[in-house]
């Protein structure tokens, strides 16, 4: 099962991405802008969400669009929650138990990207396809 700690681990390894404590929990911000957070359960969300944010682990990321959102919650209804809070949009909030690492590094990578300036995209596509080079190099 996903925690906390892997979403730290992931963001560590974004450019200019930092960890905040929030009212919510905790919550990453790069530049100022948050893309991904853990999630309350805040009043003005529908009870049946509710209970489940109060119940188990549920991380909000941001996404490009509602088209995006919709997509990932049909995709996987019972990990994906419908709707969390009206504020913020677009996100989406998914459930950590149903998550897989590789999901995960994916949803926060992108969240990140839709968030972060032109200049630390670029940095980070800079260095991941050196480092893709490096390995591939080395496995000749």
């Amino acid at each position: 099962m996903a925690t906390l700690d892997d979403v730290r681990r992931i963001a560590v390894g974004l450019p200019g991405s930092e960890e905040r404590a929030t009212t919510g929990g905790a919550a990453w911000f790069v530049r100022h802008k948050l893309y991904a957070w853990e999630c309350h359960p805040w009043p003005s969300m529908p009870e049946d969400v509710r209970e489940i944010v109060a119940a188990e682990l549920v991380v909000g990321v941001k996404v490009a669009d509602s088209i995006d959102k919709l997509a990932l919650v049909e995709m996987a209804p019972t990990v994906f929650l419908h709707t969390t809070t009206p504020w913020g949009e677009p996100k989406v909030a998914f459930r950590m138990a149903g998550i897989g690492d590789d999901h995960l590094a994916e949803l926060v990578t992108e969240a990140w990207r839709i968030q972060a300036p032109k200049y630390l995209r670029r940095e980070f596509d800079e260095v991941g396809s050196s480092s893709l080079r490096a390995n591939s190099e080395g496995d000749r």
